[in-house]
């Protein structure tokens, strides 16, 4: 090892160094690569410089006890009432209809907007939001009415511009939050709300009815300085439950997305 520190300053007092766990895997992707683990004890020299003793394979009953030792750890915290799931790999939260400043810097806007024609930040409605945050991607989705949603709340395609057709959060330069804490949950909303919006992302505008797609529907929230915006013009959000049916040709089924499925599908 070339690190000779053995010990590390916690929270909670010093930690000592102890075990290592040692990662395999064959060549190729990572996804279709074959691998394993072994766990080690460190011993030290007169020195005290560590070393990595012969270990063992790495068992369920080794995953089991760390996992245990590693969950005394976390600090419990309270959670507030916006947050649906807080978990080491996901991070579930809502948000109510507000009236928020929309930032629009529009690439090639419409010759017949009223208030987005230009540059500008202007106060505009937004409906109740459902976040899906993982260590890859933030789900943004609309929710149909202003209250907290249960596991069989059907969601909604979010009308935010910066948002994909598929749901999920089009970053662009914009910095990514290092943790899935709670105390994260300010820097992703300032991702999307605070970012500006440039133009709609493909298909888009197929996830609004009436005429004139989203950018025209923001003009005119804009405009007339609206207080709600009108959720029964963004369409359920669905998927397709048979993907091979639809490359060759069929109609695949689709599936009304709820915040269970969402979740069970890990934010996508």
């Amino acid at each position: 090892m070339n690190d000779n520190r053995t010990s590390f300053v916690a929270p909670g007092g010093s930690l000592t160094l102890s075990h290592a766990i040692l990662l395999y895997r064959s060549g190729g992707a990572l996804q279709k690569a074959s691998a394993f683990a072994s766990i080690h004890l460190i011993e030290l020299d007169d020195e005290d410089r560590p070393t990595i003793a012969a270990g063992v394979p790495l068992s369920r009953a080794h995953l089991r006890h760390w996992g245990e030792v590693l969950g005394r750890a976390t600090r419990p915290e309270l959670l507030p009432e916006n947050v649906l799931v807080a978990h080491s790999e996901m991070l579930a939260w809502w948000t109510p209809e507000q009236v928020r400043p929309g930032f629009f810097a529009l690439s090639n806007p419409p010759p017949d907007l009223h208030r987005l024609a230009e540059r500008t930040i202007v106060p505009v409605p937004y409906p109740a939001h459902l976040f899906v945050a993982t260590r890859s991607r933030l789900g943004v989705f609309a929710l149909p009415v202003n209250e907290r949603p249960i596991a069989e709340t059907l969601l909604r395609h979010s009308p935010i511009l910066n948002v994909f057709s598929d749901g999920q959060l089009c970053w662009g330069t914009v910095p990514r939050p290092a943790s899935l804490e709670v105390a994260s949950i300010p820097a992703f909303e300032r991702a999307v709300f605070d970012s500006w919006s440039t133009h709609t992302n493909p298909g888009q505008d197929l996830t609004v009815t009436g005429k004139g797609g989203l950018i025209r529907l923001w003009d005119d929230l804009a405009a007339r300085e609206a207080k709600r915006f009108p959720v029964r013009r963004l369409k359920p959000f669905v998927v397709r439950a048979n993907a091979r049916a639809r490359t060759r040709g069929a109609q695949a089924a689709a599936e009304p997305m709820t915040l269970a499925r969402i979740i069970a599908r890990g934010g996508k």
